[in-house]
């Protein structure tokens, strides 16, 4: 049996092999080859053991994955896995395996480590890491600081979250998922090849397949965070005696699992962790206890992989997805039959709203888990999700939505025909704050932003001289709430999700009232947008970092997401991290684009050379018709020298 790796002139893999599990083998190997940093990145992130190569800048990640148990969940949930589902997951390990110990890295070089063999459940736990911090309990950290200061505030989501999906019956699916902007990419363009399908998609690198976007020829699928509401904070009442921890539970006192464990540190004496779960879950902070479907069920959906690289219509989409559980996720689906259907794939417990809202009491029994809800389904003609509140669809399952501005524009666009290369780089800059600025134009400021096409253009002086005021804004509301500025005792990691700054920033428009608008106006001038609004992303080392400086055109909540801190800096920290059009027409017209390239590794070719395109909001052929054949590999390379084959 044989199998090759392909490339398109972008470096992208295009992967070929004679099955299923062979083909699995060579995509952990490409994983391996083209991002071997990254992943032992990733790696030592879920297992908590990046301080013992980076020092203790890392120790308070490593801290919360030992507490959060993210290497144990994984374990005990590939345990759970059907045979099919882990035989492919081994697969894959071993075709990383087979690679890494050769993989060349600037960054093993500078930090003198080299990555070790990889576990059956490494990849779940790579997905872990990629999610943890995806969902909704640090927004109830956040309320519960404000219920505990100031008594209430708006919460307009989580500052970290957003992405675009959209979709014609008949013709395509579109979007761009909005994360922090990770060097190297977060996404690995991928297409996958053997006789049961052929499917090309956006794959995390150190987890097999491609399960948020991908295009099987005859069906498309893609995501967006469905802004669920599906991770529940419990404050614990813990006593401890003779060594024991007992937990107050509705039915009285209960012992619990304690163990410590060392956390390694670059240059620095070891630190001790002390690891705590009760029966409502992990204790991650004080005395909060995590409670997930992951942890509770002890499976992440990862039996939906396979599956979804093996589906032929949007019946088989839905299927596959059925037994997914997190994160919540708003999925579209289209097959070349033209039906187009949008529903949401997860797990979201049933339970009283105080427990949606802020942690609460772990012994009182109302607040207790009472089964899951059901999910919504529905064939449409045409969707557009922007992690928006959507009644009847995804309005009953969270509390902490996005505004309406990115779906609004984007509905009105494809009511427009407009392309959806077009959509993609749309700056128009959310309406909601031009209705202050109308009551407040007798100021000379709020007259010149009335007449501004809102245009978020990086070159635009409007563009910098509106930010500067909802800088200034943000910056006057939270100086009018000094409470909020107190510490909220929680630990240090989760300091981006409960910064004052952010949140108000995020919250802006419920809370600008006309004299803070026309305080904030004094005295302002105006830079052009992309002097400040310039791209940073983030890198675990200085090895990996950009040489350039990047202007970039859109905002926060233009359809074109280029997010900063507002309050804080107009830097990008967040945005899109990957664009695509899976065209069903024509499946050769499809085409993506990523903010970097291909390849993680500094230096190399690929390392960032989608960059200029993913600037100008170009997007290059996902099936190109020319390959170069990179080289053939044979799959008894495994590094135990078994078959990666059926």
């Amino acid at each position: 049996m044989t199998s090759f790796i392909n490339r398109d002139e972008w470096g992208i893999p295009h992967l070929v092999a004679d099955s299923v599990l062979d083909l699995a083998f060579l995509q952990g190997r490409a994983a391996a080859r083209d991002r071997a940093w990254q992943i032992e990145v990733e790696r030592r992130r879920s297992e908590g053991r990046l301080a013992e190569w980076i020092g203790a800048a890392e120790v308070g990640w490593d801290r919360f994955a030992r507490r959060v148990r993210l290497d144990d969940t994984a374990r005990r949930s590939f345990e759970k896995l059907d045979d099919t589902t882990k035989q492919w997951l081994r697969s894959y390990v071993d075709g990383v395996n087979s690679e890494l110990p050769a993989a060349e890295a600037p960054e093993f070089v500078a930090y003198g480590v080299r990555p070790s063999p990889w576990r059956p459940w490494t990849p779940l736990g790579i997905f872990l890491v990629q999610h943890i911090l995806f969902g909704t309990f640090p927004s109830k950290m956040w309320r519960a600081h404000v219920e505990s200061t100031i008594g209430s505030l708006p919460v307009v989501g989580d500052p970290s979250s957003g992405s675009n999906a959209w979709a014609v019956a008949g013709s395509y699916i579109a979007g761009d998922p909005h994360r922090i902007l990770e060097l190297p990419g977060v996404y690995q363009q991928v297409r996958l090849t053997c006789p049961e399908f052929d499917v090309a998609g956006f794959a995390f690198p150190g987890v097999p397949g491609v399960p948020h976007f991908g295009h099987a020829g005859s069906v498309a699928w893609a995501i967006t965070n469905a802004m669920s509401d599906y991770q529940d904070l419990y404050q614990e009442e813990l006593r401890r005696s003779a060594g024991s921890v007992q937990a107050r539970s509705a039915s009285g006192w209960e012992e619990v699992s304690r163990h410590v464990e060392t956390i390694a540190v670059r240059d620095e004496p070891a630190v001790e962790v002390e690891v705590i779960e009760t029966p409502r879950g992990p204790i991650i902070d004080r005395d909060l206890a995590l409670r997930v479907p992951a942890r509770v069920e002890f499976d992440l959906g990862f039996g939906a992989l396979l599956p979804l690289l093996r589906a032929k219509t949007v019946d088989d989409v839905v299927a596959a997805l059925a037994g997914w559980v997190e994160p919540v996720n708003s999925v579209i689906a289209m097959d070349s039959g033209g039906t187009l259907v949008s529903f949401v794939a997860g797990k979201v417990p049933l339970r009283d709203d105080r427990v949606r809202q802020v942690p609460v009491p772990a012994w009182e029994p109302r607040y207790e888990w009472q089964g899951y809800a059901p999910l919504p389904r529905s064939v449409r003609e045409v969707v557009v999700n922007a992690n928006d509140a959507r009644p009847g669809d995804t309005a009953e399952l969270g509390n902490d939505f996005a505004p309406p501005a990115r779906a609004d524009r984007i509905a009105a666009l494809l009511l427009a025909a407009t392309p959806p290369a077009e959509i993609h780089t749309d700056v128009l800059a959310d309406p909601r704050l031009f209705d202050v600025l109308a009551r407040v134009s007798a100021h000379p400021a709020a007259r010149r932003l009335l007449d501004w096409d809102r245009r978020m253009d990086a070159d635009s002086l409007d563009a910098g001289l509106f930010a500067a005021w909802r800088h200034a804004a943000t910056r006057l509301i939270v100086a009018s709430l000094p409470a909020l500025l107190t510490e909220t005792g929680y630990d240090p990691l989760f300091a981006p999700w409960l910064d004052p700054y952010q949140r108000v920033g995020r919250a802006l428009p419920t809370l600008l009232t006309d004299e803070i608008a026309v305080a904030a106006l004094a005295g302002l001038s105006a830079r052009p947008w992309g002097e400040t609004h310039v791209l940073t992303p983030v890198v675990v080392v200085p090895e990996t970092a950009l040489d350039q400086v990047v202007p970039l055109p859109g905002d926060n909540d233009c359809v074109r997401s280029t997010s900063s801190m507002v309050g804080v800096t107009d830097a990008c920290w967040k945005g899109s991290v990957a664009r695509y059009v899976w065209d069903l027409s024509d499946r050769s017209a499809s085409r993506w684009v990523v903010p970097f390239g291909a390849s993680g590794r500094p230096g190399d070719q690929h390392f960032a050379d989608q960059l200029p395109l993913w600037v100008a909001g170009d997007l290059v052929p996902v099936f190109p018709d020319q390959l170069t054949v990179e080289e053939t590999l044979q799959p008894a390379a495994n590094a135990d020298g078994s078959s990666g084959g059926e």
